[in-house]
């Protein structure tokens, strides 16, 4: 009777704004551990995992000959020993270039990663923010399918982000809230679980789209955002998520509060 009454207790507090379950936010480490890792390789994916983030995300694009690799930018120029255009380059080109000498002589001979790489690393270990640069929705989804992390990816993009919704429409896809009105069309065109946002779109309209419709809310804070002030701030307005560079400081200020996700 008592744990009746205690619950009917609790039930009308939270009504009136007390008992509030704390929220849990995942940690999203940019490109990987990439501070003392190079970005978007699996030195770095496995910085993040021991990090104790939830989640890496990594950019993936289209090579020559059809196969998925990760790059942030469109050339392989600045990371790797190499240059050219990503899409102009085969994979077995691609997998000749030291993709970390250039950040540290520690990681030279250090490849650039196939997105299959990538996802079998993190099956069973951490989840997996896609920020789909350039693809064929088929593509994506048949990768993400095959290595069954289709339940553990979150994936970013724009317009391909509706044919990847209609081929699975369970997985989460992610576009960028952009404003209340794109917002409202995107929850309504994809049946949106999740939206990304960044410092030009995270104010206060369009978070309250988010929280009217029971979206959860991934906020990049980096650069001059990626602090505990900034951090604190996105926690206080609703993130579910925060990307970050800096994952293992950021789990150890949400750990500390009883604030992190952990990886499901």
């Amino acid at each position: 009777m008592r744990l009746i009454q205690g619950a009917m207790m609790c039930a009308l507090a939270t009504v009136l704004g007390a008992c509030a379950v704390p929220p849990r936010v995942a940690v999203i480490a940019h490109r990987g551990e990439h501070l003392s890792h190079p970005e978007n390789t699996l030195p770095a994916f496995e910085g993040a995992i021991a990090a104790g983030a939830d989640y890496f995300e990594c950019d993936v694009r289209t090579t020559s000959d059809g196969q998925l690799v990760l790059m942030h930018d469109s050339t392989v120029d600045r990371t790797t020993s190499g240059s050219g255009k990503v899409e102009s380059l085969t994979l077995g080109q691609i997998r000749e270039l030291d993709a970390g000498a250039k950040f540290a002589p520690a990681f030279t001979g250090t490849r650039v990663p196939t997105f299959a790489e990538a996802l079998a690393l993190a099956k069973g270990r951490i989840n997996v923010y896609v920020d789909n640069k350039q693809t064929q929705p088929a593509a994506l989804v048949k990768a993400i399918e095959d290595a069954g992390m289709g339940e553990h990816v979150v994936i970013y993009g724009g317009e391909e982000l509706l044919e990847i919704h209609r081929l699975r429409p369970a997985w989460r896809v992610m576009p960028e809230a952009d404003s209340p009105e794109a917002l409202t069309a995107a929850i309504k065109a994809a049946d949106l679980r999740v939206a990304a946002f960044d410092a030009g779109d995270f104010n206060d309209a369009t978070i309250a789209v988010a929280h009217t419709h029971h979206v959860a809310i991934y906020v990049d804070r980096l650069g001059k955002a990626d602090t505990p002030e900034a951090w604190q701030d996105a926690v206080d307005r609703g993130a579910a998520g925060i990307q970050t560079d800096h994952p293992a400081a950021l789990v150890e200020v949400l750990h500390s509060r009883g604030l992190h996700a952990g990886t499901p």
